[in-house]
């Protein structure tokens, strides 16, 4: 893995072809909500159809709870699409037969020169494409359960919205002035967030 591909850097962000064929960048996908980032090794293997499997059964909470899922792999697009419809998968994935990905964050998996496939890592992303969390499923165990995904997620989620706990001292107040910076949908964008969470800008 990149040496600068770490806890609280920006994930690169990479466009690829959708499970349509249409052109689709990370950062669009995110919008300024948490994003589970699953990079696979593809439909050949029962590791990661396990690992989505649980996605798909986590995902009626995670569509309301503002969050996004993407995978990538190194499927073309038929095997891309064949097993998006085999899981029963609502989120895009995205098909990188190039190995775009796989090459730049140089987390080729050398033991299977068949498949060259990446390394099965799973990232969980703040706004912004912060990374917040990194698992390398190369062996099964190191990948997230949907608890560990759930516990990244609300700590995220407490970090980035100032509306998590209404009852705080101020909000009730704010909210009855009709400042509605605070609140989401209403206020600031995710980078006024995140820029008054850390007025230094992680620069």
């Amino acid at each position: 893995m990149r040496s600068n591909i770490v806890i609280g850097a920006q994930f690169p962000d990479y466009e690829l072809s959708d499970q349509s064929g249409q052109r689709r960048r990370l950062s669009e996908l995110q919008g300024s909500d948490p994003m589970i980032l699953v990079l696979s090794r593809g439909h050949y293997c029962p590791k990661d159809r396990r690992q989505l499997r649980n996605l798909v059964e986590l995902y009626p909470e995670i569509r309301v709870a503002y969050t996004k899922v993407v995978t990538i792999s190194t499927d073309n697009l038929l095997e891309t699409n064949e097993m998006r419809d085999a899981l029963g998968a609502a989120w895009p994935f995205l098909s990188d037969p190039g190995r775009v990905v796989q090459k730049d964050l140089d987390i080729a998996e050398y033991t299977d020169p068949h498949h060259d496939p990446m390394i099965p890592y799973t990232f969980v992303l703040a706004p912004e494409l912060e990374i917040a969390s990194i698992y390398n499923g190369y062996w099964y165990w190191g990948r997230p359960s949907n608890d560990d995904l759930r516990r990244d997620l609300r700590e995220i989620t407490h970090a980035i919205r100032p509306d998590w706990d209404l009852g705080i001292a101020g909000m009730r107040e704010r909210w009855d002035a009709g400042t509605r910076d605070d609140f989401w949908p209403y206020g600031r964008s995710m980078r006024e967030v995140l820029a008054a969470r850390d007025p230094g800008g992680g620069q």
